[in-house]
């Protein structure tokens, strides 16, 4: 199941999103509630085209918080140790765990803004999980009871200032540091999730990659950040970019791809 966020002439609504074998095209369900936390929702009966008039896709989740893991794979931490970016050959033994807030969030075809005290911002493709329901001391093997759903996401990152400020705060936390989309997806192979990347029209193979190499996995991911932090219903964790970054300039298209979930792209232009 496919579950949307979207706006109908400005006015922001859920959405299951169908697909018609007849016409060959996605449709949003528009919904009567909010479908996280366990409410109970509704179709309200209308039904929209992706492309129709007045109809946009949001952010599919505004985050009370968003936790990611840095160098979560063994390829994005040799990667990073050969271009200069860290002095650690390979991946540490224990969790790298950073925050990006709730103003970083947004959606498919928003524009990333390249903020002006950068000038390095480069791309990460990941999957990103979205918990759906309150989660606290949650052991590994049930961890993924807790799970929502999944969708893409780029963990925008300002490289230069990373390397200045040893909390990342600025690199990472910015406006439009966290696009998130198309929608939630339900039911995905998270063991063997494939990820790709393309930048203005071209794929990106090194920066692709798939959840089976991630050092720490989701549950672990899951079950290590409820251990000192409530999870709440909507929260996001970013898993993790599977192998090479690289820069993003204003007028770059960045587009990333989750078989199974859809594609997220984002327009960058500069602040």
């Amino acid at each position: 199941m496919r579950i949307a966020r979207f706006s109908h002439d400005d006015v922001p609504q859920y959405a299951f999103v169908q697909y018609d074998e007849a016409e060959e095209k996605d449709y949003l369900v528009a919904l009567d509630g909010y479908p996280l936390g366990g409410s109970r929702v509704n179709p309200t009966g209308e039904r929209y085209a992706l492309d129709a008039d007045g109809i946009r896709l949001l952010a599919p989740i505004i985050p009370s918080k968003i936790y990611g893991l840095a160098k979560n794979y063994e390829a994005h931490a040799q990667f990073m140790h050969e271009a200069g970016h860290s002095d650690i050959a390979h991946a540490p033994e224990d969790m790298m765990i950073f925050m990006k807030p709730s103003t970083s969030v947004i959606g498919p075809d928003d524009p990333i803004v390249r903020p002006s005290a950068s000038h390095d911002m480069n791309y990460e493709p990941e999957v990103a999980v979205v918990i759906g329901r309150i989660a606290k001391n949650v052991p590994v093997e049930r961890a993924m009871d807790y799970v929502l759903g999944f969708t893409c996401t780029n963990d925008v990152t300002l490289r230069d200032l990373q390397k200045l400020d040893p909390m990342w705060t600025r690199a990472k936390g910015f406006d439009t540091a966290c696009p998130l989309g198309p929608w939630i997806q339900t039911e995905l192979n998270w063991r063997d999730a494939r990820i790709s990347f393309s930048l203005n029209g071209e794929d990106v193979s090194e920066a692709g990659g798939t959840t089976a190499n991630l050092i720490h996995s989701i549950p672990e991911q899951i079950a290590a950040i409820s251990s000192y932090a409530t999870l709440l219903p909507g929260d996001v964790i970013l898993t993790g970019t599977p192998h090479a970054s690289g820069s993003l300039k204003p007028g770059d298209e960045a587009v990333v791809h989750v078989e199974g979930i859809g594609s997220l792209r984002n327009v960058v232009v500069q602040g």
